[in-house]
């Protein structure tokens, strides 16, 4: 009794709440949008499988500004290039606060870099941004981590002796260990049972935040927390992460020498120390560990996903995979390995890589921004605390932008004469003040794990390139490739 009387309430200030958000639809001058019911606003006009293309439907009925309710949340979306681009590039400032994703917000625990705001995000945005420079294109070590990271897979693939393998869980360990070494100053083994427990928590964690359930968990979260279900257990999970990290902090609190720190958490206590006294810090220990939580979960899937859809892709076309390797033992050879100038000479294989992220669009949506005061924006009015979602589907398939958006096609990013070409459309990583920290060395991994595995292997799989699927399973939060078994043959 007394919890049906606590969801009865809770209806109550539900429709209180939608009557309050028509009312001030009136007052503010919204973008215009569907209608939406109480309770649910639109919900039920969005795919759940893929609510990115009911999204795009609806905007070719209110135009590429438009507001939608997700349950009671009003969100303003962006659609196609003119508008995202005008919104996180020409208006930074405005557009520059990050949305409050209930599950992942929870989490982290409301500290971090990725859910920050203010003085947080700015703190620990830009020391993130010097750091990763610092370990990366400064002094090359990120550099050599990864090309160390690549012997190992390609060792490990070569035990494998040309029988069908799925790569999944492989290329989250490789991609995972350059974090591990940024991050930790480590790496681990492939069959460390701990490191593959830890792999396994965040593919789930992931794959619960584009589930339906995920999905309803974001716009219910006070409902779903006194229910029993599924996100219970992924807290579980998200907890067991949490107290690896933190023993790992632990670990390095007591072997720390400031003077030459080894890794990313070095650098973060050795600041912590140095501000200690500043009542105003963002350096203190609660956003140590949601930022190494941020920078582990961000830097292992997105970029091993990507890596696995272009192995597909490459069976799928083995045209393109003959032709990337013949370029590759014109400008490496079969024994060199290979490194980031070699990129300027080898236009083909980049065009692809970009073509790669262009086509499997990992994240529709981008990660919700927040409006943290009244927007003015193209003669609407954002009111504050309304969620903002710069579609990045729209723009990476947005056919004024694109020769053929619907079709894979390398030479996007090729003009004439066979020289890499840029196109502004390109934003996979999103765009203005709130793009990927991790941007530069998801480049690197990409570009140095794929090279050196096409060096020593071609891919096939054993039901031939027709098998292969390349539509992804869609959720609200990501685009995930299809599992394939694959095999690596010996060049």
């Amino acid at each position: 009794m007394e919890f049906c009387g606590t969801l009865i309430l809770a209806g109550l200030i539900l429709a209180l709440l939608w009557l309050f958000t028509m009312k001030n639809r009136r007052k503010y001058n919204l973008p215009p949008g569907p209608t939406g019911l109480p309770l649910i606003g639109n919900l039920l006009q969005v795919d759940k499988n893929a609510p990115f293309k009911s999204i795009l439907k609806l905007s070719e009925s209110y135009g590429p500004v438009m507001t939608v309710h997700l349950g009671w949340q009003r969100a303003v979306v962006l659609v196609g290039y003119d508008a995202v681009k005008e919104a996180l590039v020409d208006q930074a400032d405005d557009f520059a606060g990050r949305w409050q994703v209930p599950y992942l917000l929870k989490a982290s625990k409301g500290y971090g870099l990725t859910f920050g705001n203010g003085e947080r995000w700015y703190q620990l945005r830009r020391f993130t941004l010097t750091t990763l420079r610092e370990f990366g294109m400064g002094r090359k070590r990120m550099e050599e981590w990864i090309q160390e990271e690549g012997k190992n897979l390609v060792a490990h693939i070569d035990t494998f002796k040309a029988t069908p393998f799925d790569p999944t869980f492989l290329l989250s360990c490789t991609v995972s260990n350059v974090i591990c070494c940024l991050v930790f100053g480590q790496r681990f083994s492939y069959d460390d049972k701990h490191f593959l427990r830890l792999l396994n928590n965040f593919t789930e964690i992931v794959k619960f935040a584009s589930c339906p359930l995920g999905q309803i968990y974001n716009v219910f979260p006070w409902l779903l927390e006194r229910l029993p279900g599924q996100q219970h257990t992924m807290f579980a999970l998200i907890e067991e992460v949490r107290e690896f990290i933190m023993m790992k902090i632990q670990e390095h609190q007591e072997t720390i020498d400031h003077g030459s720190p080894r890794d990313y958490i070095d650098c973060f206590l050795t600041r912590l120390s140095q501000e200690k006294d500043n009542p105003t810090t963002e350096f203190h220990y609660q956003n140590l560990v949601s930022t190494v939580w941020n920078l582990y979960l961000a830097g292992t899937e997105t970029t091993s996903t990507t890596i696995r859809y272009a192995l597909s892709i490459l069976i799928k076309y083995p045209n393109i995979q003959e032709q990337m390797q013949k370029d590759i033992d014109t400008v490496i050879g079969k024994e060199r390995c290979p490194n980031m100038e070699d990129r300027k000479s080898l236009p083909f294989i980049d065009a692809v890589i970009h073509e790669v992220q262009r086509f499997l669009d990992i994240v529709p949506f981008s990660l919700p921004h927040c409006a943290l005061q009244d927007i003015s924006f193209r003669g609407y009015t954002i009111p504050k605390g309304t969620m903002i979602l710069p579609m990045l589907h729209s723009v990476l398939r947005e056919e004024k932008q694109w020769a053929t958006p619907w079709s894979f096609n390398p030479q996007h990013f090729l003009d004439q004469n066979g020289n890499f070409k840029k196109n502004p459309a390109f934003l996979p990583f999103s765009t203005g003040k709130r793009s990927c920290a991790g941007e530069s060395l998801a480049r690197m991994e990409i570009f140095l794990f794929l090279v050196s595995l096409l060096q020593r292997f071609t891919f096939s799989c054993p039901g031939g390139p027709d098998s292969i699927t390349l539509n992804p399973e869609y959720g609200s939060f990501a685009s995930v490739p299809r599992r394939h078994q694959i095999i690596a043959t010996p060049r």
